[in-house]
């Protein structure tokens, strides 16, 4: 299986939008977010990848076929702590999900983007709980730093962010 990251391009904006909608159908379950007058969850920062410096998007692909995406911006998650880089939206399809995509995808990402990070996550989605905390520490080689219920991070339900800081 070849993982590869392909940076989106302007012109492949649509796909990334429709993949966005299946990401954030499969997040509501855990932010409690109802979609708009349209049926749709919408992405009110997408423009900005291609109108705004420092913001990355990237599609996960696997054997040339999409498998996902990941979408790195330099602003911070937090406001006291400084940082180059943020995950805003990781995302891996069923399909590809425990087999190695994910982890690799990340490993990728990091490699491409190297300095200080910032990654939230919604401490109820379990499964991403797991995740995060397995290839930040496999990556990091344990250095890092996790604050649960970090003040100021809420997400739509209320719910206060887990923030992981730490090096590429």
């Amino acid at each position: 299986m070849k993982v590869e990251l392909k940076q989106v391009t302007a012109d492949e904006k649509e796909i990334l939008k429709n993949l966005l909608e299946k990401y954030d159908y499969e997040f509501s379950q855990w932010d409690q977010r109802d979609v708009n007058k349209l049926g749709l969850y919408g992405y009110e920062y997408l423009d900005y990848y291609w109108t705004e410096n420092k913001r990355w998007a990237y599609f996960i692909l696997v054997d040339d076929k999409l498998a996902g995406f990941a979408m790195v911006i330099d602003l911070p998650e937090v406001d006291d702590r400084p940082t180059d880089f943020q995950m805003a939206e990781f995302f891996v399809m069923y399909k590809y999900r425990r087999s190695g995509v994910g982890k690799e995808a990340f490993f990728k990402v990091l490699d491409n983007h190297k300095g200080r990070w910032q990654l939230k996550r919604h401490p109820a989605n379990l499964p991403s709980v797991h995740f995060w905390n397995n290839v930040i520490s496999e990556y990091t080689n344990g250095q890092y730093e996790l604050v649960e219920a970090y003040p100021r991070t809420e997400y739509d339900d209320g719910t206060l962010a887990d923030v992981f800081f730490f090096e590429s």
